[in-house]
């Protein structure tokens, strides 16, 4: 006996009922696709949108940083370890930045804030948040001159534009409060009101003679990577390569914890919808060989009369298990693909029922609602569909296996 073959003839004497189960598991892999590729997606942009707000996806900083922040912990021979960095694969970007807190004033208020002093010559676009957000203006081209760049909520809190003055205090490296004067040379705006009304981009040398700071010091350095997933991995190898008691290596996880926690918390939510609906799309396989199995009760106690073995009985209803999940995968790839190639390449605006704040955990989200997939989360649906599938069949199969022959005869 051809088992594929019989398996296969078998399948398709109830027509409907495999159309209707291969639907379901189709269906299965769309909603699969949806919840994973959505995890995939605003994952990744709220993991590299937070690390281009400032820190990187791992940080180098004084030890005790990221406990307690101050001025006075900073990094020396910051030129010699950028160097070191940029060097080991999977590097996007190193950038040496200031970061601190500061107050700024104007002559109509005064409000607090952050500033981060950059050197533009090692920032780019893509690789800082606030550059990419530029809506009027021009970012200052030297390390040391007197221009700011100032959030959009701030500019309007301190009745600032292009030109004007800016008031800036905060603490030296010795506790000693001190003052500069700056003119506003580009006003950014991300999105996310906590950013725009309190960050501030100042030239890093200009910050380093305010702060008392050496020509080659600085509060970190921001690592940028290809791939966030291999942050710990990168991690761990910039540990070995330039570690030392007075620094330290933080990944994104570290630095950003709440960020962190959002995001754990809706991976595992996302888990949890994603096998519920593995539950329920397994229930309806299981039913349907069930099914299947019951109702030919007297032609399987005829193959068992005949002389065929209880073993290839099992094996025959888990071969029409199988080809139940190849029928369902194939309709599942061929409602998948046009719903996914639209979200991933157009998406859904949702800016509507978002607002005008498009945060989480301080960080922006994409208020266009996109999917997209690793090829390990492909890997992971196609397998995990499958294998619900073939499992669904197994008691089927059993049961088919123990049918006396003669009862089945009788009561068929």
């Amino acid at each position: 006996m051809n088992v594929l073959k019989f398996a296969w003839r078998n399948l398709w004497r109830q027509k409907r009922r495999t159309l209707i189960t291969a639907f379901s598991i189709g269906f299965g892999v769309l909603l699969a696709v949806t919840f994973t590729g959505t995890g995939d997606y605003g994952y990744s942009n709220m993991i590299n949108a937070g690390a281009r707000m400032g820190l990187g996806h791992i940080t180098i900083e004084p030890a005790g940083y990221n406990q307690a922040p101050s001025l006075d912990k900073r990094l020396k021979d910051t030129g010699a370890l950028r160097q070191a960095v940029r060097e080991m694969p999977g590097i996007d970007a190193v950038i040496v930045r200031i970061v601190g807190q500061a107050m700024f004033a104007s002559a109509r208020k005064t409000v607090s804030g952050m500033f981060l002093g950059i050197d533009p010559a090692q920032e780019s676009p893509e690789q800082n948040l606030f550059l990419r957000s530029i809506i009027e203006g021009d970012i200052f081209s030297g390390t040391s001159g007197s221009a700011v760049v100032i959030g959009q909520k701030m500019a309007k809190k301190l009745d600032l534009r292009l030109g004007k003055k800016l008031i800036y205090t905060t603490t030296d490296a010795e506790g000693e409060i001190v003052s500069e004067i700056a003119r506003v040379s580009a006003i950014f705006e991300t999105g996310v009101d906590e950013i725009d009304g309190g960050m501030v981009l100042l030239p890093i040398d200009r910050l380093r003679s305010t702060l008392r700071y050496g020509p080659d010091e600085a509060t970190l350095i921001a690592v940028t990577i290809h791939d966030e997933r291999h942050a710990l991995r990168l991690k761990k190898a910039i540990a070995e390569r330039v570690g030392h008691p007075k620094r330290e290596i933080l990944s994104w996880q570290e630095t950003q914890p709440d960020l962190a926690g959002i995001i754990a918390l809706d991976r595992g939510g996302n888990y949890i919808s994603q096998v519920l609906v593995g539950l329920l799309i397994a229930a309806g396989i299981f039913n349907t060989l069930l099914m299947s199995v019951m109702e030919r009760k007297k032609e399987f106690g005829v193959m068992l009369a005949v002389g065929l073995s209880p073993a290839n009985l099992f094996k025959l209803v888990v071969v029409e298990s199988l080809w139940l999940a190849l029928i369902g995968l194939l309709a599942g790839v061929i409602m998948t693909t046009p719903w996914y190639a639209y979200l991933y390449t157009i998406g859904i605006d949702l800016s509507g029922a978002m607002g005008d704040n498009y945060s989480a955990g301080g960080v922006l989200i994409d208020p266009i609602f996109k999917i997209k997939l690793y090829k390990e989360s492909v890997a992971g649906i196609l397998i995990g569909v499958f294998t619900l599938t073939i499992l669904s069949g197994l008691y089927p199969a059993w049961r088919v296996a123990r049918l006396p022959p003669v009862e089945s005869l009788k009561t068929a």
